[in-house]
């Protein structure tokens, strides 16, 4: 049994060195205000804890100095807010608004230019409508083909109670006249008026004066178109075109 015993002390093994208990250290405890004062051990290394001053022969353990040292984050040069870049997009948006909107000038001739623009196309305008309200007013006065009526005494045949009736018609730009002395139509006589050129002249209404013309105290017959006049001569009981005027 002795023997046995001196065996076990002889073969007794070692403690784990992460179980081993460092004798002779005081307890560090933090005081109100200050710190524990503590005396290194002879041959032991002593530490200065970074984070409180505390001098301690304990080595500190990776854990509880990555605890004690405060991390330092480095700022970043370029921090951008929420509202810094809502600010730079509406100001972004403003500058554009403004650009293609309003703020930019335009060149005095743009403004003429617009102007004789809209001159010449209300010009135009206002000329298709003046056509346009004429020959509705010429539709509802002679219609189509425009033809006009009047009665007269021209003297013949006729009398204040039985006046001649005229007619005179455009038909396909050719002015003709038709006669018809004293109501009595089987006495009608058929006059052959000018022709007429040009574009729309085949709505231009014709229509029929009388008045003494060579104040020979005869009637003539004066036919009005398109602002001209041809006179027809009353003479020997008729009327005489001027291309048939005696000489």
């Amino acid at each position: 049994m002795l023997h046995a015993e001196e065996d076990d002390e002889m073969w007794k093994s070692r403690q784990p060195s992460s179980a081993r208990r460092y004798q002779g250290l005081a307890d560090i405890r933090e005081e109100s205000g200050r710190s524990a004062d503590v005396r290194a051990l002879p041959g032991k290394r002593s530490y200065i804890s970074p984070a409180r001053g505390e001098r301690n022969t304990i080595p500190p353990r990776r854990a509880a100095t990555q605890a004690r040292i405060s991390a330092i984050q480095a700022a970043s040069p370029y921090r951008v807010s929420i509202d810094d870049e809502s600010a730079q997009t509406k100001n972004t948006d403003e500058y554009y608004a403004n650009t293609s909107t309003g703020k930019r000038r335009l060149h005095w001739s743009v403004f003429v230019g617009l102007s004789l623009l809209v001159m010449i196309f209300g010009w135009i305008a206002l000329g298709a409508l003046g056509t346009w309200w004429q020959t509705m007013q010429d539709d509802w006065h002679y219609g189509r083909p425009r033809t006009f009526q009047i009665n007269q005494v021209v003297g013949h045949h006729d009398s204040s109670q039985n006046p001649s009736h005229f007619m005179a018609m455009n038909l396909d730009r050719h002015v003709v006249i038709i006669e018809i002395p004293g109501g009595d139509v089987s006495k009608s006589v058929v006059f052959s008026g000018p022709m007429l050129l040009g574009p729309g002249q085949d709505l231009a209404p014709v229509t029929l004066t009388f008045q003494d013309s060579n104040h020979d105290r005869k009637v003539d017959m004066v036919i009005n178109v398109q602002g001209s006049q041809f006179v027809f001569l009353n003479t020997n009981g008729t009327f005489v075109a001027p291309n048939q005027y005696p000489g």
